[in-house]
């Protein structure tokens, strides 16, 4: 009996840790009321803008910041950007987030974590992806 309860004090305890970074990033971005869009070239570097869009609709703001909220994943090195989204309120950045959508192994997105300056990541999902491409081509 006292195995179960450590084995389920410990999976709620990674539970809500995993989940931290998530509901932080929530509570910065859910009150945005505008989002810059930078697209990259999409191999992987930054050199080169190829598209800005804004969204100003609170849907599709919501919408973004659930997609990059959903299920947190470690960052994985060297897989480069192929755009940045930037939240604003009151004309102010809240938060900066980049994004990897065009390598199957590198799917996800980046931001610094708080005050810690660490970088986290959420994976990028296909729904996350067609988001995003839809948003480049309007």
């Amino acid at each position: 009996m006292k195995t179960i309860a450590l084995i389920a004090s410990i999976l709620v305890c990674l539970t809500a840790c995993h989940r931290g970074t998530n509901t932080a990033l929530k509570t910065l971005t859910v009150d945005a009321d505008s989002v810059a869009i930078n697209y990259f070239r999409g191999d992987g570097s930054v050199d080169t803008v190829v598209a800005v869009k804004i969204l100003r609709d609170k849907n599709d703001i919501n919408q973004l910041v659930n997609f990059i909220t959903e299920n947190s994943t470690s960052a994985k090195a060297n897989c480069g950007y192929d755009g940045t989204i930037h939240f604003f309120r009151q004309d102010s950045v809240v938060q900066d987030i980049y994004f990897r959508m065009n390598d199957a192994n590198c799917m996800l997105f980046s931001f610094r974590n708080g005050e810690k300056w660490n970088m986290a990541s959420t994976i990028l999902s296909g729904e996350a992806k067609a988001f995003l491409q839809a948003i480049k081509s309007k």
